[in-house]
């Protein structure tokens, strides 16, 4: 295949494109799914404060590494700041709570560094530069190896620039067929910000449903994602793979990392078994016709999600 198994960061640092995501995987769960997926051959483990579950992950990685010989270099590691959100009661992380955040999530994973630090999304308003410059000197402290961005939008990244600070190593956006971002994704690679794609299998799932947060996802799109001439099903059956392959294969052929989250062993197994395949340019020209907008689980509009 003619992509890398790994996407490359700012300052010779390869993280491996397919990560595993534990958003929404309990806390009791989260070990044995991280250890399972380690155990699978993946290399790269996302969490975030706000999941809850970085002791989980620190415990997965643990057993996980004793029983296969790894060490902390051979496990890309991400983690996030929760910014706070003042629209929510809950006030901006000043620069240095950002510090601090970023200590205790260390704490808790058991390390005494990340490999990529993320703000989690623009919530912090006028406290948005400080907490990226808390991140930036960070980096320098060797406390993160990378930093970077989730959910922000162009503004917020020329924001950093005009401020003339270093400009993130990644952002982590939302993305897949259905939401594609081309401006988006033009300018991070135009900067050289890696995009990682989450939320990849948005159109085969009833998207967050399950801890009750408001989706952009209509009825219909749900309904188009389960019906059986479906380009997705059409897609899998031509290559032999499953559906949540075909989108997550797509996203490598982009040039984004991913992040599957599944606690299923053979879903686990086929989510990090993209490199078997390459779609067809003709099909990857078919699934291009499928953008629907800026995002379905990051739903545009809401003004909590913009400044």
């Amino acid at each position: 295949m003619t992509q890398s198994r790994t996407v490359s960061l700012a300052r010779g640092l390869e993280m491996p494109a397919v990560g595993f995501g534990t958003y929404l995987i309990p806390k009791e769960e989260t070990s044995v799914a991280v250890s399972r997926a380690l155990h699978a051959g993946y290399r790269h483990v996302d969490t975030a404060e706000a999941y809850g579950n970085e002791e989980g992950v620190e415990e997965g990685i643990r057993e996980a590494s004793a029983a296969l010989g790894l060490v902390r270099e051979d496990v890309f590691v991400t983690t996030k700041l929760w910014p706070g959100n003042p629209a929510w009661g809950d006030p901006a992380k000043s620069s240095d709570a950002t510090v601090a955040a970023l200590e205790a999530s260390l704490e808790r994973l058991g390390m005494d560094h990340v490999d990529l630090y993320l703000i989690h999304a623009p919530f912090a308003g006028d406290g948005r530069l400080d907490q990226w410059r808390a991140l930036v000197d960070l980096r320098d402290r060797g406390r993160a190896r990378a930093v970077g961005v989730s959910n922000y939008s162009i503004d917020h990244i020329r924001e950093i620039e005009e401020a003339g600070l270093p400009l993130p190593d990644a952002n982590q956006i939302e993305l897949h067929p259905w939401s594609q971002k081309p401006d988006l994704v033009a300018y991070l690679q135009e900067k050289g910000i890696q995009p990682i794609a989450y939320s990849s299998l948005v159109p085969l799932s009833s998207w967050r449903a399950v801890d009750g947060q408001d989706s952009a996802k209509t009825d219909a799109m749900t309904a188009e994602g389960a019906r059986g001439d479906s380009p997705f099903k059409g897609l899998a059956a031509k290559y032999g793979v499953s559906e949540a392959q075909i989108l997550l294969r797509w996203a490598i052929q982009r040039g984004f990392a991913v992040l599957p989250k599944s606690t299923d062993p053979e879903r686990v197994r086929m989510n990090l078994d993209l490199f078997s395949f390459e779609l067809e340019t003709s099909d990857m020209d078919t699934l291009a016709q499928m953008d629907r907008g800026d995002g379905v689980a990051w739903a545009v509009g809401d003004p909590t999600k913009t400044d």
